[in-house]
């Protein structure tokens, strides 16, 4: 840590994780991150992985430099990558061996390469023969849906392999179904040829984007980790925030955000920045429930925060074919409200609880955290810059991002990275890419099912029928459905899921594109939240020593602005500067910001002393109509504000007096 004064080890704040938060970060993600749960291997067995993982990351590179092969050979080269690492990185069960991969997971290695040999040498007949396939086309569909479903297995768990199977199910025996489900059946010949022989199944979207844009910016956030970016975001914060009241969690939330803007990945984000934050919340005086709560919203925030937001993003930009510099538009401000929401809500508690900040003269400089430090923001602002100014596309800004990185690092002692770091962080994204590519390989089996029997439109159908002619009632349902969906999945197939089925019905009722992805999006992020299946918060709470529900329910508590925003940019598109003037942006926004600080004191029962019941009812009020875009409704609001401020000051004064 950057200019901490020495002090005794009994003065000293340890701001340091502990080797024993560490070692319980590490147990609380595999245990509830089943992504994590991988091989540790050890001599020859550790130099063959690193060596294949590097070969990985070069290949992409490669491609992403100079162009990739044919559309569906590189796609099946990219799977067939991906499932070897996992089958050599993830053991069968948990009795298999966590150090050395067994006999049927080097043959299934072997068997995953025999989709993209026999694509690339029977191009031609396999691409003339789709929608006709032969026995060997069959055979070698069967071969690969079976090693994406048993590698989903492995990587994620059972459900996402489970709900392929029913989608396969529903192709293989749709004129057994019921009602407005029922279609006219294919067998398995068909079926199997759709997922393999075009880019409507396994080889689809997803799997694109995760072949490309995902996979750059993974390596882009593991060579940043090298360089000691997370290290700047901790220092960051503490400079900034660390000695104000509450400090410590809002040190929480301004490091997580930006990390999870980075990795976007929830859990991942909760031990890592968790490990440093919660227990200098607890040692300030926030309870053990708030301070995982606190570190939970933040982290998952981060997936909604640009620049790089969550992969989920990526595959955005590509189903709505627009540019991903448009997605960073449309999610900067609604980001900014979840964000200003959890904020007010840690200085209101803290304002209420009696919590100061930490020591001034035990934290970093801002002036020296940049002089040490700062100069690895640069290649984020390169970023930016290539993705809104230079005309060139999302992959080449990528890579000329990551070079950047690399030589940024060199600059000062605290950064440089040697040549070993350099090829590790290469090894390291294609470790860390795998989970994220399985999933969009297996959902890809279930955006098959969907495109060859028409399911996401009888879905939306049944959506808006459910809805009625209510918007309002369509978006609650649509919430609902994403939520559930999101609380079995990792969020990527959440998402993409979710945009399948639900975006078309949000649009059949005149809302943007764009806001009825987001919409989905949002909600498909907050199941890492919501109980009973918070994995963000469950981890949270076994950094923290909290009950795991309470701490989940403190969790949606911080984050109640990310549940409302979602409907607030579908009824008010200027949220996120869709089709709007300059002077109609700002306007929404600040009573958005108004509605979402009015939100937080309703949700806390406390401004400059506590609110009564009736005047925290009115306060919400309130906020709603600063939410809901209109001239009359913000009217309303602001008169709120006027009026709660008129009571708490004299109340204030009160309190002071007695």
């Amino acid at each position: 840590m950057t200019d901490i004064k020495k002090k005794p080890a009994d003065e000293q704040l340890n701001f340091e994780a502990s080797a024993e938060m560490q070692k319980k970060s590490d147990e609380i993600i595999k245990k509830l991150d089943k992504e994590s749960t991988t091989r540790s291997f050890s001599g020859v067995m550790k130099k063959i992985f690193f060596v294949l993982c590097l070969l990985v990351s070069l290949y992409h590179l490669y491609t992403a430099t100079f162009g990739p092969p044919l559309t569906l050979i590189h796609r099946s080269i990219h799977v067939s990558m991906m499932l070897a690492l996992t089958f050599l990185m993830y053991p069968m069960c948990k009795k298999s061996s966590f150090t050395t991969p067994s006999i049927i997971d080097w043959l299934l290695v072997a068997l995953s390469l025999a989709a993209p040999i026999y694509i690339s040498t029977n191009y031609l007949g396999v691409v003339e023969r789709a929608g006709n396939a032969n026995t060997m086309d069959m055979i070698m569909a069967t071969l690969l849906v079976v090693l994406v479903l048993e590698a989903s297995r492995r990587v994620s768990g059972n459900v996402l392999s489970i709900l392929s199977l029913i989608f396969i199910g529903y192709g293989l025996f749709g004129r057994e179904m019921p009602g407005m489900f029922m279609h006219r059946g294919y067998d398995w010949l068909s079926l199997s040829n759709h997922f393999f022989a075009n880019t409507e199944g396994i080889y689809g979207t997803s799997v694109n984007v995760a072949a490309s844009y995902i996979y750059l910016f993974i390596l882009f956030g593991a060579v940043m980790s090298k360089s000691g970016m997370g290290q700047l975001f901790n220092d960051l914060a503490l400079s900034l925030a660390g000695h104000t009241k509450g400090g410590p969690a809002k040190v929480s939330v301004l490091a997580s955000g930006l990390l999870g803007s980075i990795n976007g990945s929830a859990v991942a984000n909760v031990v890592t920045t968790g490990a440093f934050t919660i227990p200098l919340m607890k040692k300030t005086g926030y309870s053990k429930e708030f301070a995982g709560a606190v570190e939970s919203a933040a982290s998952v925030g981060g997936q909604l925060l640009p620049p790089i937001m969550g992969a989920a993003a990526f595959i955005m930009a590509e189903m709505l074919g627009v540019k991903y510099s448009s997605i960073i538009i449309w999610a900067a401000i609604p980001a900014l409200l979840y964000y200003l929401g959890i904020i007010i809500q840690v200085q209101l508690r803290a304002s209420k609880d009696g919590l100061v900040g930490l020591p001034k003269e035990q934290l970093p400089s801002f002036k020296a955290v940049i002089n040490s430090r700062g100069h690895l923001l640069i290649p984020v602002f390169f970023l930016l810059y290539m993705l809104f100014f230079s005309g060139t596309t999302v992959v080449y800004s990528a890579v000329l991002t990551i070079v950047l990185t690399i030589i940024v690092a060199q600059l000062k002692k605290e950064t440089r990275m040697s040549f070993n770091d350099m090829v590790t962080a290469l090894a390291d994204g294609a470790k860390q890419t795998v989970s994220v590519a399985v999933a969009c390989a297996c959902v890809g089996i279930i955006i098959g099912v969907c495109s060859k029997t028409g399911f996401g439109l009888t879905m939306a159908n049944t959506i808006i029928a459910l809805g009625g002619t209510s918007i309002l009632f369509t978006l609650v349902f649509t919430m609902i459905t994403c939520m559930i969906l999101g609380m079995g999945l990792p969020s990527i197939p959440a998402y993409i899921i979710t945009a399948a089925i639900a975006a078309p019905a949000l649009a059949k009722l005149g809302i943007a594109p764009a806001a009825a992805h987001m919409f989905s999006f949002y909600y498909a992020m907050f199941a890492n939240l919501t109980p009973p299946v918070a994995l963000a918060s469950f981890a949270a709470a076994g950094l923290s020593g909290g009950d795991p529900m309470k701490t989940g329910f403190a969790s949606v508590k911080l984050a109640i602005a990310g549940f409302i925003v979602p409907f607030m940019f579908v009824f008010s598109p200027q949220l996120m500067l869709i089709d709007t003037t300059v002077f109609e942006g700002v306007w929404t926004a600040a009573s958005a910001c108004l509605g979402v600080f009015l939100l937080a004191v309703a949700t806390e029962g406390y401004f400059l002393a506590p609110l009564a019941l009736w005047l925290r009812v009115i306060v919400l009020a309130g906020s709603l109509g600063l939410m809901y875009p209109g001239i009359v409704t913000d009217a309303v609001g602001v008169t709120v504000c006027a009026v709660l401020y008129m009571i708490q000051k004299k109340k204030e004064k009160s309190l002071k007096t007695a």
